[in-house]
């Protein structure tokens, strides 16, 4: 019998919420869900959008506080044969997503703190798991017809929940150089922790097995794979005894006696019938047969059954119940560089933040399927990205902006694995992913402030990188909402932001025993943004 392997895959999982690279946010404050287009920011929130502006903040202290609701739909539709649904649905939250920005200004100088989601943030629940763990176990009746033993249905029950996200806690200072060039300077450190609890148990098929009384009713599948192995034995031992039983003939010298005429071996006329029909039924031909070659037939099914019998006792384990509850953590350091360009109405933002090379390292508390083996160390880099935008005030009531940002995915690691090995990025991405933002803001008077904001993301991975567990989307995302300035000293920031992913196939070659597929991937994304900017 063809032994049939189950195994739960839990892996990392990108986790990032809405805008942003493949692991890097950049939706940073409430003022972003308004107006995507923050690269050329003068607010406080340029702290993380464009530090070098922070220089043409008026002298004093000012914070911003921001928090956003965001869940996210995952959608993954396969054309994979005899599974028991072609749609599998997951779930992301992250009804905390804070951003906090403090800064001093004084003369020419502006010191800067900041504390943020730079990446995941959020939680992925699969309550009905994923098409990659059902189509091991939708293996189990195919494989099992093969064998003879016919099959028609299968059972189990999953769930999988992973958490991920990467805090960023930032230090900056500005510089004027003169009243049109600033810089700055800062560190990011980020501490990333991800944690995967999940399961998959209660495996169960419906075998027609009558020598086990196996008659196509649902059973537990390791229950019928110990059965089977068992039996499976003690077939090989009761042939193993056949062969060795044959020995004293070829001792005597009669090996070469043809079977059918065993009698002049000294065999009985029962014997080697008994023989004979034995060879029939394990497929074999007696006719021709000398009693040495069916002695050698019979050692070599003995050893066949002893094979099956072990396959069968591994597919009892595999097929047993699997949890995973594990976790990992490390941290990294980004250096982080600014210009600001500042024109009679034009100013422009230039910002570069440097990779930061990062390893996560697993604490596992129960792994059934070996795939966090406690204290092993994961790559996880935060990749470096550049980021250019303008703001132009068109009128004393309009201000147009726009921006540009690409993540240096290609020079990173992800963790991604490949034939169950992790692999730099350049093997599955081909291009950076890039960024394009636009926005408009309208004063309506010294209060209130109207805004509307488009962000376009386009991904640059290779179709092997896609899969149910890890894939990345381009992206088309609206923005909208107000500003409004209750006194001098206090702002309110409110928006909104649809992102719409544009779906992704990718199709799968046979790869026997598994046969061609293909898999669909889209999402949703909605994002409700609040935050309070204050002056002092």
């Amino acid at each position: 019998m063809r032994k049939v392997f189950i195994f739960l895959l839990f892996s990392a999982i990108a986790f990032n919420v809405k805008a942003g690279g493949i692991v890097t946010n950049t939706n940073q404050s409430a003022s972003f869900t308004r107006m995507a287009a923050r690269d050329a920011s003068v607010g406080v929130d340029a702290t993380y959008f464009n530090p070098a502006g922070l220089t043409q903040l008026k002298n004093g202290f000012h914070v911003s506080l921001s928090n956003q609701y965001i869940t996210q739909t995952r959608t993954i539709k396969t054309t994979f044969p005899g599974l028991n649904q072609s749609e599998f649905e997951g779930s992301v939250l992250a009804p905390i997503f804070p951003s906090v920005y403090a800064v001093y200004k004084k003369d020419k100088f502006a010191f800067s703190l900041g504390f943020n989601p730079i990446g995941g943030g959020g939680s992925a629940l699969y309550e009905d798991g994923l098409p990659s763990f059902e189509m091991l176990v939708a293996g189990l009746p195919p494989s099992l017809n093969a064998a003879g033993i016919p099959t028609s249905k299968y059972s189990y029950e999953t769930e999988f929940e992973g958490k991920s996200v990467y805090y960023g806690i930032q230090a900056g200072v500005s510089y004027e150089i003169n009243e049109m060039l600033s810089v700055s300077l800062g560190l990011r450190y980020v501490t990333i922790n991800n944690s995967y609890v999940g399961y998959l148990r209660n495996i169960e098929i419906n075998p027609t097995f009558p020598a086990l009384n196996y008659t196509g009713n649902m059973v537990k599948a390791p229950k019928f794979f110990t059965d089977l192995s068992a039996y499976l034995g003690a077939v090989s031992g009761q042939l193993s005894a056949t062969s060795s039983s044959l020995q004293p003939i070829l001792d005597g010298g009669g090996g070469n006696v043809p079977l059918a005429n065993g009698t002049l071996a000294g065999l009985t006329p029962t014997q080697v019938a008994t023989l004979q029909g034995t060879i029939a039924g394990l497929g074999g031909d007696p006719t021709n047969m000398t009693i040495a070659q069916a002695q050698g037939f019979f050692a070599g099914a003995s050893q066949q059954f002893a094979a099956n019998s072990a396959a069968m006792a591994a597919n009892a384990t595999a097929t047993g119940d699997k949890k995973v509850d594990a976790s990992q953590s490390g941290s990294g350091i980004v250096p982080i560089i600014g210009v600001n360009l500042k024109f009679d109405r034009l100013n422009i933002g230039m910002k570069y933040e440097h990779k930061a090379s990062i390893k996560v390292k697993n604490a596992t508390k129960l792994d059934d399927v070996g795939l966090y083996p406690d204290g092993a160390e994961v790559p996880s880099d935060m990749p470096g990205m550049f980021s250019i935008g303008a703001a132009f005030d068109a009128t004393d009531k309009l201000k147009l902006s726009a921006g540009f940002h690409t993540y240096f995915d290609k020079g990173s690691e992800y963790g991604k694995r490949l034939n169950n090995e992790y692999v730099k990025n350049d093997m599955v991405i081909d291009k950076n992913l890039w960024e394009a933002a636009f926005g408009i803001e309208y004063a309506l008077n010294e209060k209130w402030l109207l805004s509307l904001g488009y962000l376009r993301t386009t991904t640059g991975v290779m179709d092997k990188y896609q899969s149910d567990l890890s894939h990345s989307l381009s992206t088309n995302s609206i923005g909208g909402g107000l500003r409004f300035q209750l006194n001098e000293n206090v702002g309110i920031n409110l928006g909104a932001m649809n992102t719409m992913y544009i779906e992704n196939t990718r199709e799968f070659a046979a790869n026997p025993p598994m046969p061609a597929y293909s898999e669909t991937y889209n999402r949703k994304a909605f994002t409700l943004g609040f935050g309070v900017d204050l002056s002092f």
